[in-house]
Parts: structure tokens; C-alpha cells; sequence
């Protein structure tokens, strides 16, 4: 996969990330199952706990937008380094995309890319069928 066009496109959208606490801006897209983009950044809270991901965010944007499923997560960061997803985001990708949605890590910093597939981040999820219903991821 040519990650090339992705620099600016996630340069574009890290500049709406809403980051006066940490100054850790951070972008992400999510491509669904028809190729649609959903963008989304991370939203700061001097409330701490209220704060959310980039991920989560670009995530609920696509369900949102009627999106089935997560199909490639574009990360981005201002790092030396490329920065996965957290636990939490993991989670949340894992419920809308399967083992073989692929996350796309970015360093707007210094260029550097990888490229994961959901199962490589996180081997072993939480599923609804772990509490004896629900959908299996």
C-alpha cells in the first residue's frame, strides 16, 4: 500500500485537533467497507476522563455516517515515531472491523510509516459472545 497521499491528507486534519492540555495532537481516517473516509481527531477536557481519541472519534463518525465496517484505520501523529492506537481505541475498532482491518501508522514528524493488521495490535479481544451473546468480532 502507497501511503504517500496520506501525509497530507492527515496534515489537513491533525490542524482541527483540539490539544491545549497535552499539545498531543494526533488524526485519524477511517475507511469503511464502499472506500468512504471519515475523519476524526482528538477532543481535550480539563476534565480528564472526558477526553477522546482521534480513533474513537473518526470511528463514531463513520457509524455515524451509516459506515458497517471499519476496513483500514489511518493514525497520524506530530511524533519521532509512528504511535498505534490505545487499548481502548483498539477495542472499539475491534467491535466495527475484524483481524484483518488494517491500521496505518503515521509520523507527520518524520515520515516514517507501518502498516498492522488489527490481529498483530490485538491478538485477544473482548467480543459480545464472551458474555454468552451478542455480535463476534
Amino acid at each position: 500500500m502507497d501511503v504517500t497521499p496520506l501525509f497530507s491528507k492527515m496534515k489537513r486534519i491533525i490542524q482541527h485537533s483540539y490539544s491545549p492540555y497535552s499539545r498531543f495532537r494526533v488524526a485519524a481516517l477511517v475507511f469503511d467497507e464502499e472506500g468512504r473516509e471519515f475523519p476524526g481527531v482528538n477532543v481535550e477536557n480539563a476534565s480528564y476522563g472526558l477526553t477522546v481519541c482521534a480513533e474513537r472519534v473518526a470511528v463514531f463518525n463513520a457509524i455515524t455516517h451509516g459506515a458497517r465496517r471499519v476496513r483500514r484505520v489511518v493514525v497520524a501523529s506530530e511524533t519521532e515515531e509512528p504511535v498505534p492506537p490505545c487499548g481502548a481505541c483498539l477495542q472499539v475498532i475491534a467491535e466495527h472491523g475484524d483481524d484483518d482491518t488494517e491500521i496505518v501508522l503515521l509520523s507527520l514528524k518524520s515520515g516514517v510509516s507501518r502498516v498492522y493488521r488489527l490481529r498483530d495490535l490485538l491478538p485477544v479481544r473482548f467480543t459480545g459472545s464472551s458474555l454468552g451473546g451478542g455480535v463476534d468480532g
